[in-house]
């Protein structure tokens, strides 16, 4: 609104309106963008395998090696190449990438929701329950993750719940600090002070009341702690601790090509291309996500 018209609206009387509040379209359209591209990857690994267009699976010792169709040597019968054991790059890409993407989502499950909640807790009631959780988490967090998955795999074994276990067990003392800095601050606001006033539950406040206030945090650690997962998995499978055979994923895959870089560098470059770009893709939602939750975070 123009000065001219503030003047003219004020000498009749009018009150002046209220200029309308931007919608953070900026940080919908980050978050739209970003998550194409992972949903194409998600369709990519899920649906490509039943369609019949990945080239056959199977060991083929007479075509180990071959380089992919843009080198000298190459054919589109295998796009990105062979392996050591005559199997098409792409097909196992595309195949172990959804053991890939279920360890990551279901590693997070494990991770923020025990961390979550002790974080809820800690912040909250503060006092002595305050201590002895951040006592705990910090003696977690000085804990190397490599020793803590040493001394469990060694126990239980290799095997997919064993390596659930690992991730929940690394990954719920960064979930609870941040959770419990963000719930120190929610339980001082006014509504809460409020809701103490009238008598309500604790239980009903930290459930019905905190944690829904917590939602953009969540769904930022959620995200953040996918690409945490998968990064962890893939430095087991590294060492050999993580998938084991006959399932394959990313890590396992750029473990089995680590001593063919000078020969075949392809079978390790791209599961190792596979994991940057979604770890990236989903570090970038998680911000963006949280920035379109928070609304201190908003652009203007």
């Amino acid at each position: 609104m123009s000065r001219l018209e503030l003047d003219s609206r004020t000498s009749k009387g009018e009150a002046p309106k209220a200029p309308k509040a931007r919608k953070p379209r900026r940080a919908r359209t980050s978050v739209f963008w970003l998550a194409m591209p992972l949903l194409v990857i998600a369709a990519l690994v899920f649906v490509l395998p039943v369609t019949g267009l990945l080239p056959e699976e199977g060991q083929d010792l007479t075509r180990t090696r071959q380089p992919p169709a843009f080198l000298s040597g190459g054919t589109w019968e295998h796009p990105l190449g062979t392996d050591k054991r005559g199997q098409d790059v792409l097909t196992e890409l595309v195949t172990s990438g959804r053991l890939t993407i279920m360890i990551g989502l279901v590693g997070a499950l494990v991770a923020i929701g025990p961390g979550v909640l002790i974080g809820l807790l800690a912040g909250y009631f503060r006092g002595w329950v305050d201590k002895v959780i951040s006592i705990l988490i910090d003696a977690q967090l000085a804990l190397p993750f490599i020793l803590i998955a040493l001394a469990i795999i060694s126990n239980r074994g290799s095997s997919l719940p064993v390596l659930f276990l690992v991730l929940a067990l690394t990954g719920w003392a960064a979930c609870a600090r941040v959770t419990r800095a963000t719930t120190l601050a929610v339980r001082e606001r006014q509504f809460i002070l409020g809701l103490r006033a009238v008598g309500a539950s604790e239980a009903r406040i930290v459930f019905r009341h905190v944690l829904p206030n917590l939602a953009g945090t969540i769904v930022a650690l959620g995200t953040l702690q996918v690409g945490t997962a998968i990064l962890v998995e893939s430095a087991l499978s590294f060492l050999g601790l993580g998938v084991v055979p006959p399932k394959a994923s990313w890590g396992s895959m750029l473990a089995s090509g680590q001593d063919e870089l000078s020969q075949a560098w392809w079978i390790a470059f791209f599961p190792g291309l596979a994991i940057t770009v979604l770890v990236l893709l989903v570090n970038l939602l998680g911000d963006a996500l949280l920035t379109h939750h928070d609304p201190r975070k908003r652009r203007r």
